[in-house]
């Protein structure tokens, strides 16, 4: 490898870095504003200069310099010192002195720059520069005058999101950042531009003027809005949660975070459960927890076991699963579903429910085929990283399902199974792309499987896998894509129906159960039935609507808990707020209700609990583990049921990206979103 020096001291370094990089390895401090690790370089700031020898005797934007073997490298000379104080002179000739109003104070990379890298005064005496606000949308908040163009928030749109809807106007001192024909920007990712704003320029709408950096309290947990299972951090002030914002993991989100990962937050606060309801002469009536726990026990307790159904919903952690399994499994419940949405697949080997080659794994990827599936409103974060596949490796995307915008070419193969039969028939076309790919991969998504001839698709999916080579020794691209944060702790704890027992389809069709037990199930249809149902969840969504007696759970900010993501990895989720009034739980409530039923849970504590889930499921306990990452071999024989299969086309089960679970629908900031976005589309442009 080849060597440099910075500032007298030798590095080794990889071929193409940057001497910004190069000095970083070093250990050496680059101030810089507009160059960031995950986009292109522009060098628009020359925050980043340094001294370089050989060379001209000047200052050098090190972003965009190419590292050199034995290059000396010097960032801490009287050059460079006066170079970048002027620069930082003129930086601020124009920015407004509103540091004491400004929601990035604290937070600020052009406070903390200007602080150990600039002047202590200034010469200019002009008036400063003024720019008019711009209209964003409802998420982002604008105050231009702070801007200095590092055109980072231009670069991450039309990079990353894939959604070029901001960009940089007129020349010299009238340069503005602008979105087009000033429309809302309608990147489902658009807010990450706040985080990567270095100024208070690009501010969040929702956020403005709440509270100060410092007064926040930090919690890192997981999201829960996907089956991605992103790194969050959760910023609370006493017991209300601020907002959401993205942790780096570079195997799932790697910084980013969607839409309504960021701003459903403020859903967490309204229409909540806080206290037991039992309906009373056909209205629900505040009710304290013994009354309400003694309703559903006496219903339990007059209900035969077969007639009894148990539906887990999409954002329920492992632990309450788990819970709900080991009281209703006691009592000799045999219809107990975590897949409200019908989803055909739990029943054969894990890896056939598995998004197999991990998130990091599409990375290596050279084709994808996409099975009912739109990735961008499903997953993306995910829908993004392909993106950058396709333009930094040119992975080849072929889609059977919905002709939707994903940012992305692909090739369109059909609308449903018939183009999938034909696909595995094919030698040409995108089959040959397919079968000549080192390394392909298959996605299928719930617009496949959540269909009564879901079953058959996968076997036809895990056809065409083993015809194009996509699991081989060293490598497994057969993926499911879950949208349920609950759905692979559901599955890998066995939370289906046992012999005899019904899905959580026919459990809500008249006649199918005389007592439903919901454990935060809003996403499924209880309009034909008229059992007993008793609603466990946090809020006063369709499951607490229709609920003869209510018993308020927790959210997932207000519990410790384990979700397991789409790939398999377990994560752990913490606790960053109190649950609302007589809120607990979902566990702790399942405890104490078991004693009504005179079927004791053997636990009093989350810890015992994780004790016997550890013990009865190993992979609850391989915290952060992909199984993906160590591929095992998957047999494709094994996975779905061949049978009769519809002519219907494939349809993403996710019409409103902003609306896809009781946190987001009681968020007054994900409603303007919706309205908003569906009102920027519904304008067409003079040339279209």
């Amino acid at each position: 490898m080849p060597i440099a020096k910075v500032n007298g001291v030798e590095v080794e370094f990889e071929p193409g870095m940057t001497v910004l990089q190069v000095a970083e390895l070093a250990g050496e401090e680059i101030p810089r504003f507009c160059y960031h690790e995950r986009l292109s370089i522009a060098g628009n700031c020359r925050m980043c200069l340094v001294e370089v020898k050989p060379g001209p005797p000047k200052p050098q934007a090190s972003c965009a310099l190419p590292a050199a073997p034995n290059q000396e490298i010097f960032t801490n000379t009287p050059m460079v010192k006066k170079a970048r104080e002027g620069v930082m002179e003129f930086l601020l000739i124009n920015h407004p002195l509103d540091c004491p109003i400004c929601d990035q104070g604290g937070e600020c990379d052009l406070q903390d720059q200007s602080m150990g890298f600039g002047r202590d005064g200034s010469r200019y005496a002009q008036n400063k520069r003024a720019v008019e606000e711009k209209f964003m949308g409802p998420l982002i908040k604008t105050v231009m005058t702070r801007c200095i163009q590092c055109t980072r928030c231009v670069r991450f749109i039309t990079e990353v999101a894939g959604q070029p809807e901001i960009g940089l106007i007129s020349r010299g001192e009238d340069v503005e950042i602008t979105t087009y024909l000033e429309q809302a920007v309608t990147s489902e990712l658009s807010g990450n531009v706040i985080d990567l704003c270095p100024v208070g320029a690009l501010t969040s709408k929702p956020y403005a003027f709440n509270a100060r950096p410092w007064e926040l309290k930090k919690t890192e947990s997981i999201d829960v809005m996907d089956a991605m299972g992103a790194a969050i951090r959760v910023d609370a002030r006493a017991n209300a949660v601020l907002r959401v914002l993205p942790r780096v993991n570079d195997e799932i989100n790697e910084e980013w975070n969607s839409d309504k990962t960021r701003y459903a937050c403020d859903g967490l606060s309204r229409q909540r459960l806080d206290q037991p309801y039992v309906r009373i002469d056909g209205k629900l009536k505040p009710a304290a927890w013994a009354e309400a726990f003694a309703a559903v026990a006496a219903k339990v307790k007059a209900t035969a076991p077969d007639r009894v159904g148990v539906i887990a919903g999409d954002l329920q952690d492992a632990e309450s699963m788990k819970a709900a399994l080991d009281l209703f499994g006691g009592l000799g419940v045999k219809s107990l579903d975590c897949r409200q949405d019908g989803a055909q697949i739990g029943a054969r080997p894990r890896e056939s429910w598995l998004f197999n080659s991990t998130f990091a794994g599409l990375d290596e990827c050279d084709a994808v085929l996409l099975i009912g599936s739109n990735l961008r409103l499903e997953a993306p974060v995910l829908n993004a990283r392909l993106r950058r596949n396709w333009v930094g490796r040119d992975v080849k995307v072929g889609v059977i399902g919905e002709q939707a915008d994903l940012t992305y070419a692909y090739d369109y193969l059909g609308a449903g199974p018939a183009s999938l039969a034909s696909l595995i028939k094919a030698r040409t076309g995108f089959a040959k792309i397919l079968k000549d790919a080192q390394k392909p991969a298959i996605v299928i998504g719930a617009g496949a499987l959540a269909r009564e001839d879901g079953a058959a698709i996968l076997a036809l999916a895990a056809e065409a896998a083993s015809k194009f080579g996509v699991v081989v020794e060293g490598w497994n691209g057969f993926n499911v894509l879950h949208g349920a944060a609950s759905r692979v702790g559901g599955l890998d704890l066995g939370f289906t129906p046992g012999e005899g027992g019904l899905t959580a389809l026919d459990q809500v069709k008249k006649g199918g159960a005389d007592l439903l037990f919901l454990l935060g199930a809003d996403e499924i249809d209880l309009s034909a039935t008229d059992a007993f149902v008793v609603y466990l969840g946090s809020h006063g969504d369709a499951g607490a609507h229709r609920a003869d007696v209510i018993l308020p759970g927790a959210a997932y900010t207000e519990k410790d808990g384990i979700y397991v993501n789409t790939e398999g990895r377990a994560q752990m989720a913490q606790r960053a707020v109190f649950p609302r009034g007589q809120a607990r739980e979902d566990w702790a409530i399942l405890r104490a209700l078991s004693d009504h039923l005179g079927a004791k849970l053997p636990y009093d504590s989350l810890a015992q609990l994780r004790v016997k889930l550890f013990a009865e499921h190993p992979t609850f306990g391989a915290i952060d583990h992909a199984p993906g990452s160590t591929p095992a071999a998957l047999d494709l024989t094994a996975v779905g049921v061949k049978g009769e299969i519809s002519d219907a086309p494939f349809a993403s089960p996710v019409k409103d990206f902003y609306f896809t679970n009781p946190i987001a629908r009681a968020s007054v900031t994900m409603a303007e979103c919706s309205a908003s976005v569906a009102a920027a589309r519904g304008k067409l442009l003079a040339a279209e």
